[in-house]
């Protein structure tokens, strides 16, 4: 079978599903090897992707290597580099670039990301989120008489714009874990640039929406036709503006981006936005680190070592205090359960009541979630700016802490829950009040020699700050702005003068909730699975379903994904639209819960250990796809 009908063939979904997860059958790892791969000679794939809305995906079944990432596109670059023999990390700077391209709306070289890598021997966090200008400080998004701005006024131009990440980030990975030419890397998202993409379903939706697009002019002569209107689904966009960029990125690395013609074309379109003008300057960009940070990994029903990304991501901690929460109320299975190949698949243990979570589950876990985020609101922030609780991230995860915690949870609904102290000393923070988080995309792969990661990647809300830079160069297109900064708390303190811990200052990186998550088997060592997703705040409830319908509950990482969402930010109870009977709805509001039923759409891209090798899953209510060999 020819490469490009094996990827035609895995678009179609004509991979058969594998039994769910048996995690102690596993391909031995090859051992590294110093041999050259050839060269990567790039050629686009035919257009894969159907309409838009759920569309459901078959799960993937891989014997060597697989990649998992939004947009078909973006799977195929990196697919075509590991093909080749290139690493993870290659296979990731070709799909973050391509990304660039056909999903601009979510992430892109203007924006940031955290990566979660594993060498085979070592794991490895790196940090690429977006910074705070020198000149922001913790009243900019304040009004003038105090009170913070509403936070569609706040994000739209260049008051919210952060110093991006994700380019200097992928350098250095690149530098530690590649295998190919940085150069090689770049060039399918160059060639896609230049001779042009489908506008896919999803894009399309995106741009019918969005009013604030339509009136940044860079972004309104791209993707708009002259009645106002955005391209229709299939046309041809090309981008010369990106390409160009790209060009002088693939031969100067992120120094192209960060310094420059490049840099001063951002810098110039934030200063002088017309409507609300940022702070950030050429200086800023010039002076951004990618920062290697510990991870932080956590054992889980005595089988499981998750491992995640430490703060500013508040992902780990919280998606953990709600496992670890579940597993003191026993709501999970116990860890005896058998995991042998020679035995059948597990069927749905008892809190799925017709594939679905049941009122009882839902009620636990959601009361879980609410402490969890109370915890989360009170004390996560860039940890160069404030200190853990009692000292260290992980006192939040202590068994004993979390048995106080899950002491909370009662017959009824805590509503509105109170943060712990899981320190000596009581917290001088404000609590940060709830305000929205949007955005993301994540890429998922494992190699052929068992090199793996998890990346999430952000320029925050659905088209980032909607203000759109070409680089300099004077071309049609270009790559979108992040408003990261929007992601810190935009009162910098409550009604009592305590500050926020999350609150702006210079330099700072905003609170995520991002959560790449490498699973291993903490008995051996062996990876199991890689994933996560995007959605902002939701980003946790959409990790933490996956691990416990995989590791749980023995479902497949596609049936997993397929379960409906559900979560609580210490508020109302939400429910994905459509997808629980009104009994669930009904039970919980018995409970105590106030009950929404909202879209939440989830991006979730998974590959687990399978007996064969590597067993992939795709959101349906995304265009992502999973290919491999």
């Amino acid at each position: 079978m020819t490469a490009p009908t094996r990827r035609a063939n895995a678009s179609a979904g004509t991979f058969l599903l594998l039994a769910p997860l048996l995690l102690a059958a596993c391909a031995v790892r090859p051992p590294l090897t110093a041999v050259a791969p050839p060269a990567l000679a790039y050629s686009i794939p035919l257009m894969p992707e159907g309409p838009s809305g759920r569309v459901e995906k078959p799960g993937w079944s891989v014997s060597r290597f697989a990649v998992a990432a939004a947009n078909p596109l973006a799977t195929d670059a990196g697919y075509q580099v590991l093909k080749v023999g290139g690493s993870a990390v290659d296979a990731a700077v070709a799909v973050q670039m391509v990304l660039a391209l056909v999903e601009p709306q979510s992430s892109g070289i203007g924006g940031g990301a955290f990566l979660l890598h594993w060498d085979g021997h070592a794991l490895q966090a790196w940090d690429g989120r977006e910074t705070a200008p020198a000149a922001a400080d913790e009243r900019l998004f304040l009004q003038a008489d105090g009170q913070p701005m509403p936070f569609l006024q706040a994000l739209v131009g260049g008051r919210a714009v952060g110093v991006p990440g994700a380019v200097r980030m992928l350098e250095a990975a690149h530098r530690a874990q590649g295998r190919l030419p940085w150069a090689q890397l770049i060039q399918p998202a160059i060639t896609l640039a230049e001779q042009g993409f489908a506008i896919s379903p999803r894009l399309h939706t995106q741009l019918l929406d969005d009013a604030a697009l339509r009136r940044d002019s860079q972004a309104a002569a791209y993707f708009y036709r002259a009645d106002g209107q955005p391209h229709p689904v299939g046309h041809l966009l090309r981008n010369p503006a990106l390409a160009e960029v790209l060009r002088r990125i693939a031969v100067s690395g992120s120094a192209a981006l960060h310094e420059g013609p490049v840099a001063a074309d951002i810098a110039a379109r934030v200063q002088q936005h017309a409507t609300n003008p940022g702070r950030l300057t050429t200086a800023d960009l010039a002076g951004y680190r990618a920062l290697p940070r510990e991870p932080i990994c956590t054992d889980w029903k005595a089988v499981y070592r998750v491992c995640g990304m430490p703060p500013p991501s508040s992902g780990h901690l919280a998606v953990m205090q709600i496992l670890g929460l579940l597993e003191q109320t026993a709501l999970l299975t116990p860890p005896q359960q058998p995991t042998t190949p020679s035995l059948p698949p597990l069927p749905p243990l008892p809190p799925l009541r017709d594939g679905l979570p049941g009122p009882d589950w839902l009620h636990q876990y959601t009361e879980a979630a609410r402490l969890a985020y109370a915890d989360r609101a009170q004390y996560v922030a860039d940890p160069d700016f404030v200190a853990a609780p009692a000292g260290r991230w992980t006192s939040l995860l202590d068994p004993a802490y979390l048995r106080s915690r899950a002491a909370l949870i009662g017959p009824s609904s805590l509503q509105l829950a109170k943060p712990g102290e899981p320190g000596a000393q009581r917290s001088a923070w404000a609590p940060q009040a709830e305000q929205p988080e949007h955005g993301t995309s994540h890429i998922s792969i494992v190699d052929g020699e068992g090199r793996a990661l998890a990346m999430t990647t952000t320029i925050e809300a659905v088209w980032g700050a909607h203000l759109m830079a070409d680089g300099g160069t004077g071309l049609p297109g270009g790559f979108l702005l992040n408003n990261e900064l929007t992601d810190f708390s935009m009162a910098p303190a409550d009604a009592q003068g305590r500050p926020v811990a999350n609150r702006v200052q210079p330099g700072k990186r905003p609170r995520s909730s991002m959560s790449p998550t490498l699973v291993f088997d903490r008995r051996d060592g062996r990876l199991l699975m890689s994933l996560g997703s995007p959605g902002g705040a939701a980003i946790i409830h959409f990790t933490a379903k996956t691990l416990i319908g995989t590791l749980d509950w023995g479902l497949n990482a596609q049936q997993a994904i397929n379960l409906p969402n559900f979560g609580s930010f210490n508020g109302p109870t939400a429910l994905e639209a459509g997808r629980f009977p009104l009994s669930t709805v009904e039970a919980l509001k018995a409970r105590g819960h106030r009950v929404i039923e909202t879209d939440l759409t989830s991006g979730l891209q998974a590959i687990q250990r399978s007996p064969g090798g590597w067993f992939g899953g795709a959101d349906p209510r995304r265009e992502g796809v999973v290919m491999g060999d």
